[in-house]
């Protein structure tokens, strides 16, 4: 049995999760509303205030997506009650950003400005205060969007390892190299 799979998962008060025909799993919450199609092979069920995910058998491709499944149902529990929130910084000289509504404007010491136009599901907030580092703040009810966002952001300027310049999450720790002269 999945050890992940196996596990139930507890729906908060405020939550409905409607389970729908050809397993359309819908979960509405305070925060949003998802869907997510789950395989027709799994059985999924409310029992008591959990979601209850079973696998028919034990051939591969059920054991695989077992886990998953759960992972994601659960992912849009949390979602649509509390959110999901990421911080990007801007590590660099000159760098900076700023929105207007759901435009994001980025300088990243390109010779031109980037825009991105952000999904509606996903609430953006920028911070530039004197002698810190820029912030993007993305929240959102979905965390695989939120996450895709994230990343297509990031890859506009990734930190690199010598001066550690670029975009990168709050706290997150780059890998520094040594420049040339450290070699002898």
């Amino acid at each position: 049995m999945s050890r992940i799979g196996k596990l139930p998962i507890a729906v908060p008060a405020g939550v409905t999760v409607t389970v729908g025909d050809n397993n359309l799993i819908t979960v509405k919450g305070p925060k949003g509303e998802l869907q997510q199609q789950v395989s027709p092979g799994m059985i999924v069920k409310m029992e008591d205030g959990h979601l209850v995910i079973e696998r028919p058998n034990d051939e591969k491709d059920n054991r695989a997506k077992h886990g998953l499944y759960r992972s994601l149902l659960h992912n849009m529990v949390v979602g649509v009650s509390e959110g999901f929130r990421k911080e990007l910084e801007l590590v660099g000289v000159g760098y900076r950003v700023s929105n207007a509504g759901n435009i994001l404007e980025l300088s990243l010491g390109y010779t031109h400005s980037i825009f991105i136009e952000l999904p509606k599901e996903i609430k953006v907030e920028t911070k530039m205060e004197r002698n810190k580092n820029p912030l993007i703040l993305l929240e959102s009810c979905d965390k695989q969007l939120l996450g895709q966002v994230c990343a297509k952001i990031r890859s506009f300027r990734k930190p690199e390892p010598y001066k550690g310049k670029g975009i990168r999450f709050v706290g997150e720790q780059i890998r520094r190299k040594s420049g040339k002269t450290a070699g002898k």
